[in-house]
């Protein structure tokens, strides 16, 4: 492996596990973080990619390990949200906000959005970790959910391990500077999805306002 100095800013942390472990470290870490414990899946499998990139792992064994890996471990949150996942919150979800009503409104927004939200939590932090005990909770059928997610995983080990083999250690340079930008790029988004809902709105009330007109005129003819 290459030196763990060759890794920096956050990546540096991993770099001792993925030393010693190598792609066991990539399926356990990755594998438990999917379903619920906090550890850096997403962290170690850039830094396996940029190893990679030094010719020091198999980039396409990377990428499979992290696929896999990550698939097994949603399933594991699915099958821990589907059995017990229900009791907990009626149980202790008071203490953390989740009421009953709120878990019933949460099980009717995923039986209409669900797929999409499986497909994209992968690259959004608490989502990557939880949406598989949600999926569980809210008992969204499990084909569906294996469907999702595969899909879901594919696009982010992909994604990260492409842009990581490429770019190497000039990532972290890259993403620094990012960084500075996030609150443009965060009011983009809200900008973005705000047009959306509006234009979306007036959309629904012309519908409904001339289907209204046409039911006028049908009770009402000239």
């Amino acid at each position: 492996m290459p030196p763990s100095a060759e890794l920096p800013g956050f990546l540096h942390s991993v770099a001792p596990i993925l030393d010693r472990w190598g792609y066991l470290a990539i399926a356990g870490v990755i594998g438990v973080e999917s379903f619920g414990v906090p550890a850096p899946g997403q962290t170690i499998m850039v830094a396996a990619s940029i190893y990679a990139g030094y010719g020091r792992m198999n980039i396409y064994l990377v990428a499979l390990i992290s696929f896999v890996a990550a698939v097994i471990g949603d399933n594991i949150g699915y099958w821990i949200g589907l059995r017990g996942g229900r009791r907990a919150v009626h149980r202790f979800g008071r203490y953390i906000f989740v009421t009953p009503e709120r878990l019933a409104k949460a099980e009717q927004f995923f039986a209409r959005r669900g797929n999409r939200i499986i497909v994209v939590a992968r690259f959004i932090d608490g989502l990557r970790q939880l949406n598989g005990v949600i999926a569980g909770i809210t008992r969204m059928p499990w084909k569906t959910f294996l469907l999702y997610n595969a899909i879901g995983a594919a696009i982010w080990v992909g994604w990260w391990t492409t842009v990581s083999y490429l770019l190497g250690a000039n990532l972290v340079t890259i993403m620094e500077h990012a960084h500075r930008y996030k609150w443009l790029a965060i009011g983009l988004v809200v900008a973005a999805i705000g047009t959306y809902v509006t234009l979306h709105v007036r959309h629904i009330r012309r519908r409904r306002a001339r289907a209204a007109a046409a039911a006028s005129i049908e009770e009402n003819p000239v």
